[in-house]
């Protein structure tokens, strides 16, 4: 019994000195270790309260919107893309104030909208957002600032409707060949989505879905005098 008190008490010893030794740098791994998880749980509840909030004014907007409240959409949205504008719902909430603006005849309120989103939004929401923008510029007659947003890489579910939108613009500059090539451009694109969505449904339903998309690509061509060519 007294030679395993002994072993006991050299083990004990051991520790002893490994601790004065590594006992810090222990310690301090711990301590990160546990600030490391503290940080994380804190890091998603602030992510969830910041979701939940932003959800609540997201709600509100979409009353307003629906109401026709123009001026309650606007402050909605100004009040979610301050306080919480890295949330999800920021774009859309952008969008649809950005909407509701041009519905009232608010212009200005829908561009400011919708660059907040170019600049801040990411994948569909920004596309639709330099889509939806550059048709404003049309009306303000700033084409080149229109064809710069239309500029750039896009993804094929927007193709169709960029190429369309660049050949108005064109158009409103007065170039007639450059609209059609954009316009034809546009319904290639168009030919390309119905026929990648093809591998999901049936391509005859695709092409009757966009075909009044089609139809209005064929009338610009036609009025432009440039169909044939």
């Amino acid at each position: 019994m007294a030679t395993y008190d002994l072993e006991e008490q050299e083990q004990l010893d051991e520790i002893k000195t490994w601790w004065k030794q590594h006992g810090n740098t222990v310690t301090a791994v711990v301590l990160a270790a546990s600030l490391a998880v503290a940080g994380w749980q804190g890091w998603n509840w602030y992510q969830r309260n910041q979701a939940a909030q932003a959800a609540a004014i997201f709600s509100v907007l979409q009353q307003a919107a629906a109401s026709g409240d123009a001026q309650r959409v606007k402050t909605a949205s100004g009040e979610l893309l301050e306080k919480f504008p890295s949330t999800p719902v920021a774009a859309l909430a952008a969008l649809t104030a950005a909407k509701s603006a041009v519905d009232s005849g608010d212009a200005k309120t829908a561009r400011a909208q919708l660059g907040w989103v170019v600049s801040n939004g990411r994948d569909e929401a920004r596309e639709l957002a330099r889509l939806r923008l550059a048709t404003l510029l049309i009306d303000d007659k700033a084409y080149d600032e229109a064809l710069r947003l239309l500029d750039g890489a896009v993804s094929e579910g927007f193709a169709a409707r960029f190429a369309d939108v660049r050949g108005d613009v064109l158009s409103a500059q007065g170039k007639k060949a450059e609209a059609a090539a954009a316009w034809r451009q546009a319904s290639a694109a168009l030919d390309a989505k119905d026929a990648a969505a093809g591998k999901g449904r049936s391509t005859l339903q695709d092409r009757e879905a966009n075909a009044p998309f089609r139809e209005l690509l064929r009338l610009k061509l036609e009025a432009s005098g440039e169909a044939a060519r």
